[in-house]
């Protein structure tokens, strides 16, 4: 694996307090808040400690409550709200400085046959045919500076590959729609719990940014303040997360200062793999803040 994605790994790796209580820590890193998709990713693996192996996870739903500090470690408290014949429901709440910053909602299922469907994958160029993040960046490069842009290209533990140029500082709207490749960047353990907390943190890297696209706003856009408001995911059929997966994401709305959208997460060989719905908060910052 490369170091990068052994970080997440090691954030992955939650260490156990007491019985349905566990703590995560964050990266040692310069930001303001602790990144959301790092807390749903965290907030699962918990919920899982406590599941069988043989009922992986189908859904979650989670809310973003307040900013996470990335100066302190976070509390992940697990409810065992159900274990049914086929079904397990969990509720996780994350908690720092005595207070809540996020909860999610899991639910977990033995594995069940039954009629199959589903939409087709897009048709977009392959992976390997496409620029890497960091060739993306070079034409940015000069307008960024060189703090942005090396933390841009730093080795991250996702490698994602969009099928268009990217729009870090473009000021032309867009069609409210992407498609990204990601897989993890590095082989990971046949874990499948573990895959579906690497592609939840995944998920939350450019789902939003869909939203802002036809409003010409990037996420580096400081007339705006950007913040995922609640998450959803829907665990359809089996996949590896060290594999290329297809991001295909859309937004049909945005209004109230929020931005709305949906993700489907494809496989190689074109099965929907995972549905992604979120909503954020995209609200314009009064003049002289």
């Amino acid at each position: 694996m490369g170091s990068a994605l052994d970080d997440l790994i090691d954030l992955l790796e939650l260490e156990p307090l007491e019985v349905n209580l566990f703590r995560g820590l964050s990266p040692d890193e310069d930001r303001q808040r602790v990144f959301g998709g790092q807390v749903a990713a965290q907030a699962l693996t918990a919920a899982g400690r406590t599941v069988a192996p043989e009922r992986p996870v189908h859904s979650l739903h989670a809310y973003f409550l307040r900013p996470g500090d990335p100066n302190v470690p976070i509390v992940y408290e697990v409810d065992r709200i159900r274990d049914g014949r086929s079904f397990t429901t969990r509720r996780v709440v994350a908690i720092q400085h005595g207070r809540a910053i996020f909860n999610l909602a899991a639910s977990f299922q033995l594995v069940e046959s039954g009629p199959e469907h589903h939409d087709p994958m897009p048709d977009v160029p392959d992976p390997e045919t496409l620029p890497t993040w960091q060739e993306r960046l070079e034409p940015y490069a000069e307008r960024l500076g060189a703090d942005m842009v090396d933390w841009l290209v730093r080795e991250k533990p996702i490698d994602s590959r969009p099928t268009e140029s990217l729009h870090l500082l473009d000021r032309e709207p867009r069609p409210p729609a992407q498609d990204i490749w990601i897989r993890a960047n590095g082989t990971l353990p046949d874990d499948p719990m573990l895959h579906a907390c690497v592609v939840a943190y995944a998920s939350d890297l450019s789902l939003l940014d869909t939203a802002s696209l036809p409003h010409a706003i990037a996420y580096v856009d400081e007339r705006f303040q950007i913040a995922s408001l609640d998450h959803a995911m829907w665990f359809h059929r089996p996949f590896r997360a060290d594999e290329w997966l297809l991001y295909h994401q859309q937004s049909p709305t945005a209004s109230g200062a929020r931005g709305f959208a949906t993700g489907e997460i494809f496989r190689r060989d074109g099965a929907l793999a995972v549905t992604v719905v979120q909503e954020g908060l995209i609200r314009p910052v009064p003049a002289g803040r």
